[in-house]
């Protein structure tokens, strides 16, 4: 694996600041820019029209971070943009010949799906070799954060899909409250930690390096990443569908679930790469994120598989196991799909294959818009 690490190694960090309107994400972002964590960033900023005073003090916070601003719907404009501005940026911002920034931090707009953002970085060849996705870090209102849940989808996105929930102005709430919405973002998402705020003071590091890589070991770190212990803690097994809301039927969260899968046995390559393919091209939107490590059959090794709706980043092999257990665990957070259909899905492509000989003609039939299947290449 020595190669995957140095690769990752050498890899530029890049974090997605998502969260409503108001949250307090510049607040956040103008106190995280003062540490020695963000000494060195890049600070990509998007916003509607005109730019903020805020956004002038982040500017002027140390002389050797850049922030550079986009105008526009950050999911409108980031296939050129967005992609544009990371591929430039080493050589753009050079100092001495030599790339200066050693972390990316992105901050969208208060409406902005943070999926569009996550594809760019997973889906370009050439971002892909320069940068990879450390996490993405939700900012909440405790005080208007049940109301915001209640009336946005969006907001519930973007803490289902976070890898970390700030939750600001604490100082405003009772702790009976505070303890309302805590459960509330748990329920939501059982694996992202969630750090309280005051004034958007925090230490930069409970907020940084949440992804696959961990500077700290120099490997990649499977279980701080996944967190699938924390669904079993959560709900004491390993699927999860909560149905205990009892006021309001329609709420958004209801529709949003995270879900962690455990497999005993192997799994079928093409009957898993199948799986994925239908799931993803006939759900993709509603495949809000997906996280895990497989067992393959025939493979002594495990991959690590992660997805964005209906992309998927290059699987990664692993030289070893992390721990001795050897089952394929994988974390769904789905919108209107429940762990029985996810699971279901897989035993029919399980089955069909074993039942009906439908290996041959498995493999003629592409995915939709992809040649030869989504990970079967870079799998076989």
């Amino acid at each position: 694996m020595s190669g995957v690490i140095a690769g990752e190694q050498a890899l530029i960090p890049v974090s997605v600041l998502t969260g409503f309107l108001g949250s307090g994400k510049t607040t956040l972002l103008n106190h995280l820019v003062r540490t020695p964590t963000l000494r060195r960033a890049l600070v990509i900023i998007n916003e509607f029209g005109a730019v903020g005073l805020d956004h002038d003090l982040i500017a002027r916070s140390n002389e050797d971070m850049v922030v550079e601003m986009m105008g526009g719907c950050l999911c409108c404009t980031i296939r050129g943009d967005l992609r544009a501005t990371l591929r430039d940026a080493p050589w753009r911002f050079a100092r001495e010949g030599r790339c200066w920034f050693d972390r990316v931090v992105i901050e969208t707009t208060g409406l902005a799906d943070p999926a569009p953002i996550l594809h760019t970085l997973m889906a370009d060849p050439q971002l892909r070799t320069l940068y990879r996705l450390d996490g993405v870090i939700t900012t909440v209102d405790a005080f208007n954060g049940m109301a915001t849940l209640d009336t946005q989808a969006e907001a519930v996105r973007q803490a289902a899909v976070a890898d970390r929930i700030v939750l600001t102005k604490i100082d405003l709430l009772s702790s009976d409250a505070r303890r309302e919405i805590e459960a509330r973002l748990r329920a939501i998402n059982p694996a992202a930690p969630i750090v309280s705020v005051l004034h958007g003071v925090v230490e930069a590091d409970r907020l940084f390096d949440a992804g696959l890589y961990n500077p700290e070991t120099k490997s990649l770190d499977v279980q701080r990443w996944l967190q699938a212990e924390a669904y079993d803690a959560a709900h004491g097994h390993g699927d999860h569908d909560h149905h205990h809301h009892h006021h309001d039927v329609n709420r958004h969260d209801d529709h949003i679930r995270a879900t962690c899968l455990t497999f005993d046995a192997p799994l079928r390559v093409e009957a898993f790469e199948r799986w994925i393919d239908i799931l993803t091209s006939l759900k993709g939107a509603d495949i809000l994120r997906v996280k895990g490590i497989v067992h393959l059959l025939d493979h002594p090794r495990p991959v690590v598989v992660h997805g964005v709706q209906h992309l998927f980043h290059p699987p990664v092999e692993l030289d070893a196991w992390p721990t001795d257990d050897r089952r394929t665990r994988l974390v769904f957070i789905t919108r209107n799909i429940t762990a029985d259909q996810l699971r279901g899905t897989l035993a029919l492509m399980t089955i069909g294959l074993d039942q009906f000989e439908l290996q041959g003609l498995v493999e003629q039939i592409p995915a939709p818009g992809v040649p030869g299947g989504v990970i079967g290449s870079s799998w076989a």
